[in-house]
């Protein structure tokens, strides 16, 4: 998780990066503040840099996207476009997180180059990104973030259980996993 982009006044404290194998490929925060845009996600600018090291070559390691909070519509999109074969977040995210979307999705025709990631997992880290997250919303963080600073204790249940109605469960150190399909 990238502690820049906690520094940033006004920013939300997301930090993705883009593995292949050890090697990063690409690592990002959130800048909506600083550059007055909605859609720069960690996650998506993060992609765009491995895209950009990458083109259009492969690489010999699966990527692997990590992010302190569970990618939305767009950038779960931007991952399997960029060919990520593993998801892993720390913090779900009740309002915008797609990760649910991924076992709901079937395309007619499977290609190895525009596949769903095979391994999806939440939790990582769930206490030091929720202390983040808690922190930013109780000072510049928007109104409607009282999941974040932990008021909302119901609303883990409720992931917990579209999570396991989507196909997910905890492993054996508690963290949230899914096989979207084949390792």
């Amino acid at each position: 998780m990238s502690q820049s982009g906690v520094s940033s006044p006004g920013e939300m404290p997301i930090g993705a990066v883009v593995l292949a194998g050890e090697e990063i490929l690409g690592e990002a925060y959130t800048q909506e503040q600083a550059l007055g845009r909605r859609i720069v996600h960690a996650d998506l600018l993060a992609m765009e840099q491995a895209d950009a090291a990458l083109g259009f070559s492969r690489t010999q390691e699966p990527l692997t996207l990590a992010v302190s909070l569970e990618p939305c519509l767009m950038c779960l999109g931007a991952a399997v476009t960029l060919g990520v074969k593993r998801v892993w977040f720390a913090l779900e995210s009740p309002n915008d997180g797609a990760v649910d979307l991924l076992t709901r999705w079937h395309p007619p025709v499977e290609q190895a180059f525009f596949a769903k990631p095979v391994e999806v997992r939440g939790g990582l880290h769930h206490e030091r990104a929720q202390a983040l997250f808690a922190a930013y919303a109780s000072g510049t963080g928007p109104l409607g973030m009282a999941w974040a600073q932990g008021a909302l204790r119901g609303s883990g249940c409720r992931f917990m259980h579209r999570l396991r109605v989507a196909g997910f469960g905890r492993d054996r150190e508690g963290t949230l996993q899914a096989w979207a399909g084949p390792t």
